[in-house]
């Protein structure tokens, strides 16, 4: 009798689970997971970046080093959190990790302002490249933290509702943290970044070797 009762108890069981919603609470932490892992992505994108952002500035603006030390070491603070998995279900870790990006984005946007004031600097096709991939990959950003965020949402949403809270505190599933935002609006932008002359100015720039004839001279202004 107990052998047929286990055995009843086991053809019924995804059937208990997947009304109680347990199926869908797998389906939405996957979906976290990915969104995650997506937004990781690009952040770490743009932090490659960095290093050679830094170094095309610094052959042309040396006596920026407060800017650029800003930036160095708002990259460090990025690398020094470790991404994984685990963030999501860690909250002062999502709030260490959302402060070091909100750092090196307002870093990169003073370095970004401090660049206008050395039109050298703005015509070197190296430069100009980098401004590009910046702004695509800040653009990816903003996208993938939205989804991010939407996906973190619907998931604590389904948790909460009954019956499946019911099933997430039997099987050990909690509220994930989100990114924190004064202005919910602002997840769905990249930081303030000025490329409105870059266009036309690449539209309109010189062959790349005259643009590069002044990084060997930076000090010919004739």
């Amino acid at each position: 009798m107990r052998r047929i009762q286990t055995i009843c108890l086991c053809m019924l069981l995804p059937f208990l689970f997947g009304g109680c919603g347990y199926n869908r609470i797998q389906s939405a932490d996957e979906d976290v997971k990915a969104q995650l892992a997506e937004m990781m992505n690009q952040y770490k994108r743009r932090a490659d970046l960095v290093p050679a952002l830094v170094n095309t500035v610094t052959g042309y603006a040396t006596q920026e080093q407060e800017v650029l030390i800003r930036v160095a070491e708002a990259r460090a603070r990025v690398g020094s959190i470790q991404a994984s998995e685990e963030l999501a279900d860690d909250a002062p870790a999502m709030a260490r990790f959302q402060a070091a990006q909100g750092e090196l984005s307002s870093a990169l946007s003073r370095l970004l302002m401090v660049t206008e004031n050395y039109p050298v600097l703005k015509s070197d096709e190296r430069f100009r490249d980098l401004q590009v991939q910046l702004e695509g990959t800040e653009n990816r950003i903003a996208v993938a933290r939205t989804r991010y965020v939407q996906s973190v949402r619907d998931y604590n949403v389904l948790i909460r509702g009954f019956p499946v809270n019911t099933t997430a505190r039997l099987f050990g599933y909690s509220v994930k943290p989100n990114f924190e935002v004064a202005n919910p609006d602002e997840i769905a932008r990249p930081p303030e970044v000025d490329f409105s002359e870059l266009a036309s100015r690449r539209s309109l720039s010189p062959a790349p070797t005259a643009a590069r004839q002044p990084q060997a001279a930076p000090d010919a202004t004739d």
